[in-house]
């Protein structure tokens, strides 16, 4: 399977996950490139999905799906599906709700789709409220291996990074993420993220000096999880 990142509006990132003959649009709001790049590579549009529904994730859904014909599977049917067949490979479906109840993320072998639970340097609003459910989404995300690749529902790295460093300002990790960013493909290591993003750091002791000194709970992982998202 090959992952193909598109840019729409002022800062989203759709997906096209494709094979040898057939592809899965993500998030497709760039519904013309995603079918232009289909076309020139020869493989067929199967599959419209989205990581929430969101109205910005959402809003190429009948346009891409009435050019293509393609079958549409929803948030709600796909997180009981487990996973989508592309030419015989496995895209692996997750439910990673905090950001929305509806939130999927989707494992293309070391590449994850993580939508708007997991950003290249940050993490999606708490919508849901859900932050004990939010908390599970991203302790599943980051389980996977260091090398594994983010592919974001947005690029926010410039303003995530200069964040970041209000935070830690000595943290020399910062200028070697941002050294590596490219707005024209937007992806970081998971390896990366847990030196420089702010809300998977909450195990580490700066921050967790900085979330105790304004008495916020530390004591526990999920309460140190809670008080960053709520201190930053």
């Amino acid at each position: 399977m090959e992952v193909r990142q598109f840019s729409y509006s002022s800062d989203n990132l759709g997906y096209l996950i494709y094979g040898t003959d057939h592809a899965v649009a993500i998030d497709p709001g760039a519904p013309d490139e995603m079918i232009a790049f289909a076309k020139a590579r020869g493989v067929t549009i199967e599959i419209v999905t989205n990581t929430h529904s969101h109205y910005d994730h959402v809003q190429g859904n009948r346009e891409m799906l009435g050019q293509t014909g393609a079958k549409f599977l929803d948030c709600s049917a796909l997180k009981e599906r487990k996973f989508i067949e592309i030419d015989g490979e496995r895209l692996l479906v997750f439910h990673t709700p905090g950001h929305m109840d509806d939130c999927l993320s989707f494992k293309a072998d070391h590449r994850l789709i993580t939508g708007d639970t997991l950003f290249n340097g940050t993490v999606g609003n708490s919508f849901s409220e859900d932050l004990e459910g939010f908390f599970r989404s991203i302790k599943l995300l980051t389980s996977f291996p260091g090398e594994s690749l983010i592919y974001a529902g947005h690029d926010y790295v410039r303003a995530s990074m200069a964040f970041a460093r209000t935070i830690e300002p000595d943290n020399p990790d910062i200028d070697a993420y941002l050294d590596k960013y490219d707005s024209g493909h937007v992806v970081s290591t998971l390896a990366d993220e847990f030196k420089v993003n702010p809300y998977l750091r909450f195990n580490h002791p700066t921050l967790v000096a900085a979330m105790a000194k304004h008495g916020l709970p530390v004591a526990t992982e999920y309460e140190r999880w809670c008080s960053v998202m709520e201190f930053y």
